[in-house]
C-alpha cells in the first residue's frame, strides 16, 4: 500500500491515481476516507475556526497510525505550510495544529520553521490534476539553516490526489531528506 487510498484488491500496492507515477513520497496514511460525516469535520477545522479538532485529529492518527509511525523512523514532523497571506486570513495553520498534536501523543518533534509556501497558489479544490502540478511547481522553499533527518512526516488536512505532497516532498528531499512520508486526517478517493 502505497498512500492509502483504497485499492481494487488485497494485492495491490498502489491505487488507480498511484499506478504507473513516479512518487518523491515513500508511504501515506489517513485516518478515514473523506466521506460522510468526515468532510464537514474538517471543513470546521479548516474554515470555521475549531482548532480544538486539531489535537482530537492528533490523537485518533496516534491511535491508528502511532505504530507504523515508530516502523517508519520518523526524525522530525513537518506541517505543510499555509502560504503567509492564507494564514494570516485564516489565523492559524491546520496542518501545524495536527503536527503539534501528533508530536505531543509520539514524542517526535515538529518542525513548523522548516518548510516554508513561497508562491500563493490557487486552491487546489478548483483545480484537476495537471493544472494542481503546474500550480504547486516552485511553491515551496526549504530554510537552509535545516540539518535533515533521514525521514521525514509530512501532515496536513486531506490526502487527494497527492500534488501537494509530492511537491513537498520534492523540495525536502533535494535538502537532504531521504524518505518522505505523510499522514492525513482524510483521503479522498481519486479525482
Amino acid at each position: 500500500m502505497h498512500c492509502g487510498k483504497p485499492v481494487g484488491s488485497e494485492g495491490e500496492e498502489y491505487c488507480p491515481d498511484c499506478r504507473g507515477t513516479k512518487s518523491r513520497i515513500r508511504q501515506g496514511r489517513s485516518v478515514w476516507l473523506h466521506t460522510g460525516l468526515v468532510p464537514g469535520a474538517v471543513y470546521r477545522f479548516k474554515y470555521k475556526n475549531k482548532r480544538r479538532y486539531g489535537e482530537i485529529f492528533a490523537a485518533e492518527m496516534a491511535k491508528w497510525h502511532g505504530e507504523i509511525i515508530k516502523r517508519w523512523g520518523i526524525g522530525e514532523i513537518i506541517p505543510i505550510p499555509l502560504h503567509p497571506s492564507r494564514r494570516k486570513r485564516r489565523g492559524y495553520n491546520q496542518a501545524e495544529l495536527i503536527a503539534r498534536g501528533l508530536s505531543m501523543y509520539t514524542g517526535i518533534p515538529y518542525r513548523a520553521d522548516v518548510l516554508f509556501r513561497i508562491k500563493k497558489t490557487t486552491p487546489l479544490k478548483e483545480l484537476d490534476r495537471s493544472e494542481r502540478r503546474l500550480n504547486l511547481r516552485g511553491a515551496f522553499a526549504v530554510s537552509r539553516k535545516w540539518t535533515a533527518p533521514e525521514n521525514i512526516l509530512l501532515t496536513d488536512d486531506i490526502y487527494t490526489t497527492g500534488s501537494t505532497m509530492e511537491s513537498a516532498a520534492g523540495i525536502l528531499k533535494k535538502a537532504g531528506v531521504q524518505n518522505v512520508y505523510f499522514l492525513t486526517i482524510s483521503i479522498g478517493q481519486g479525482i
